[in-house]
């Protein structure tokens, strides 16, 4: 067994689980009047009822022991100081300085990158204002994958009712239908090309950048957002049009960075800013405020206690909000990529889960797709549910009837129903959380996601893993790397076979 489920804080919430396990949360209300109060946070603009989960302040109280047991706060302290928390990589994880409006200085590893930040900051702002007003380019393609990719085009796509600048379209997968689906309708002249990519090597991007190239024949501008200027230059893009950013700014927490380009370029550097400055707001509370009322601690907290200790199979998150459709792609990638992991720090194999699987859709679409499942299922399926209270549409009764729905699922997965007829027998008792935005715009967005960026933290620092590597990710492209034009002899004899298939056609 680990020390981790040998401590004692461990040890403690499983004999609680366990002591619990016919608790009933409908139980919990009745026995508390004031339990949706006492359950329930603010920080950012952002309001969360964490009053369905299966926790009485007992069990707040053994997560909190666990997360002091663990040091947390010692490791938001570290993780805000620039230290190298990336510990295989020995690297800082500072994106936080990408969108630090505090003026104060920020540390990556004992050196204050604030200076460097606004630069690069200023350079895309400069870029953007002028491709904006000039108005020659109608449309903007960015090429990356990743957090290259997902990131920028999950922001455009949630605040497309803001935009007022070129089209964004956004090409990851190397798949040609793809990008020629992206490139129809376009003309070469007005169209202008962001090649996202910290090595400027990655070879399903740089196969779509050459393929757009081709494609331009000369004549549409190209822009870079690279760690790697030479390779830039030698595809041939002038250096002025290159942005930079660093080894401390992981893939999936970069859209801060001039990662967010395409954001700029079709939002503008105002709501960019308010997008930075929602996400410092964040920032802010999650390093200053007491664990107890701290909005990420608490929800990373209850994942751990849903996942380790009520066997939860996976991870649901139902954004009520059609702008929303592309969040829980975002968050797939920042969850599972940071916590996807079966070693600890110290190499150790894990004996408990970390990351779950997250998955979802928009609400009301998810009702009438998994939703059956959620309600009568044999297995725990923890909810989020995201509701912003104000909408950015005229149609404000279909909002009413939209909220009412997300408050009714919630209501329904915790009491359940029962009828005499087991095909109409609804358990109930399935735990979830309610999050409110006071509205989806710039701000807000940016206060949402660095919530789960920081939630994701808490749960590595739990599980004693660390979250900001991804040597899963290295494996796959070393093998494609032998696919392609290696050592066929390091393949097993089923992919021989398949590569031989694949020749023959």
């Amino acid at each position: 067994m680990s020390k981790l489920t040998e401590s004692a804080a461990w040890r403690a919430l499983a004999a609680h689980a366990k002591a619990q396990s016919v608790t009933r949360i409908a139980d919990m209300f009745s026995s508390d009047p004031m339990r949706a109060r006492e359950f329930s946070l603010e920080a950012a603009g952002l309001y969360l009822d964490y009053s369905k989960q299966r926790a009485s302040s007992e069990t707040r109280a053994l997560l909190l022991k666990l997360a002091e047991q663990q040091d947390l706060s010692q490791w938001i302290a570290r993780l805000f100081a620039g230290e190298p928390v990336n510990s295989t990589e020995q690297r800082a994880a500072m994106h936080m300085a990408l969108r630090n409006r505090s003026g104060k200085p920020m540390q990556a590893q004992g050196r204050d990158v604030t200076p460097d930040v606004l630069t690069v900051l200023k350079r895309v702002s400069v870029f953007a204002d002028q491709i904006r007003s000039e108005k020659k380019i109608t449309d903007v393609v960015n090429i990356g994958i990743g957090g290259s990719d997902l990131g920028p085009r999950m922001v455009c796509d949630a605040l497309a009712d803001f935009a007022d600048g070129p089209r964004a379209h956004f090409v990851a997968n190397v798949d040609g239908a793809q990008l020629l689906s992206a490139l129809k309708g376009l003309k070469p002249a007005t169209t202008l090309f962001v090649v996202t990519s910290k090595t400027f090597t990655t070879q399903e991007t740089m196969a779509n950048a050459r393929a757009a190239r081709a494609w331009s024949a000369g004549q549409s501008q190209f822009a870079a957002v690279t760690a790697n200027d030479a390779e830039a230059r030698k595809f041939g893009i002038a250096a002025e049009h290159i942005f930079g950013f660093w080894d401390w700014v992981g893939g999936r927490y970069s859209l801060w960075s001039a990662v967010g380009l395409p954001i700029v370029l079709a939002l503008g550097s105002r709501r960019f800013t308010e997008l930075l400055s929602g996400a410092h707001a964040m920032d802010e509370h999650f390093s200053t405020a007491p664990l107890a009322a701290n909005l990420p601690v608490l929800m990373g907290l209850l994942s751990i206690w849903n996942v380790n200790f009520l066997g939860a199979a996976s991870q649901v998150v139902a954004p009520y909000a059609q702008r929303l459709q592309l969040f829980v792609s975002w968050l797939q990638q920042l969850e599972m990529e940071s916590n996807g992991k079966g070693v600890d720090r110290e190499g150790r194999s894990v004996d408990y889960d970390t990351a779950p699987a997250v998955w979802g859709d928009v609400g009301t679409n998810s009702q009438h797709a998994f939703f059956q499942m959620l309600h009568q299922g044999p297995a725990l399926h923890p909810v989020d549910f995201i509701v912003p209270v104000e909408c950015s549409h005229a149609l404000k009764d279909q909002h009413q009837l939209l909220a009412a729905h997300a408050l009714a699922q919630g209501a329904a997965l915790m009491k359940g129903a029962t009828s005499g007829d087991p095909h109409r027998e609804y358990p109930g008792n399935r735990p979830s959380n309610t999050l409110l935005l006071a509205r989806l715009d710039a701000f807000h967005l940016g206060a949402l996601l660095a919530l789960y960026e920081h939630r994701t933290f808490v749960q590595s620092v739990i599980w004693n893993i660390n979250a900001f590597d991804q040597w899963g990710v290295e494996l796959g492209k070393r093998v494609a790397g032998d696919v392609l034009g290696g050592d066929k002899s390091r393949l097993d004899a089923s992919t021989q076979a398949l590569l031989a298939r694949l020749k023959a056609h």
